[in-house]
């Protein structure tokens, strides 16, 4: 699949980071995964310092740097807005904040946001997003033809790390926006299975 964005990571809404933070190291392994975790004060100035010179280390493979803070200050998250804009070369960002106003617009603007509970279960996606089909988005969505609400996030979050993390796709901005408006659509009651169908026909191919 052809990248048409340099978008590398995205933002996780979780009013339980550190429990987040242990999924992701077991989800990302075996890639190197460097965390950056304020939970007891603001991320501040000097935290993203740390965050701007641990990117800038070089790595022959993908690189995860974790952000999590339940607060971040206006300065810090400028001071990051270049490098989540042009990442280093095998750099991945991902940030996890217990809302979503806590972030700027810029930084909204620049990474899809991904909402999830704390109660989130792991699940496995067997579907192989970079060589999809027909047939295959059609079985899916009959297998989930009568998935709930909360159960559709959870597969639309499964979906994106399957794409990003297991099939290592740069997803295009479509793919992006489809994924960012997920959540968005589900929790205003469209049909859990139009969702999942809307995500999965932007990486269909015919065979």
């Amino acid at each position: 699949m052809q990248a048409h964005s340099e978008v590398r990571g995205h933002i996780i809404i979780s009013d339980d980071i550190e429990a987040e933070v242990i999924r992701l190291e077991e989800e990302l392994a075996p890639f190197r995964v460097v965390k950056f975790i304020v939970t007891d004060e603001s991320f501040k100035i000097e935290h993203a310092k740390a965050v701007l010179a641990e990117s800038y280390i070089s790595e022959s493979q993908t690189k995860y740097i974790i952000l999590g803070a339940s607060d971040l200050t206006d300065v810090a998250q400028n001071s990051l807005l270049k490098l989540l804009e042009e990442p280093p070369r095998n750099i991945e960002f991902i940030i996890i904040s217990p809302t979503k106003s806590n972030l700027l617009p810029t930084v909204r603007s620049r990474l899809p946001i991904l909402k999830v509970n704390s109660s989130h279960q792991k699940i496995a996606i067997e579907l192989n997003l970079a060589r999809l089909d027909y047939k295959e988005v059609f079985t899916f969505l009959k297998e989930n033809a009568r998935v709930k609400k909360e159960d559709a996030k959870d597969l639309v979050q499964a979906l994106f790390f399957r794409a990003t993390v297991t099939d290592m796709l740069i997803l295009t901005p479509l793919q992006l926006d489809n994924f960012d408006k997920a959540y968005r659509l589900l929790t205003l009651n469209s049909r859990p299975q139009s969702v999942l169908a809307m995500i999965l026909m932007s990486f269909a191919r015919e065979r």
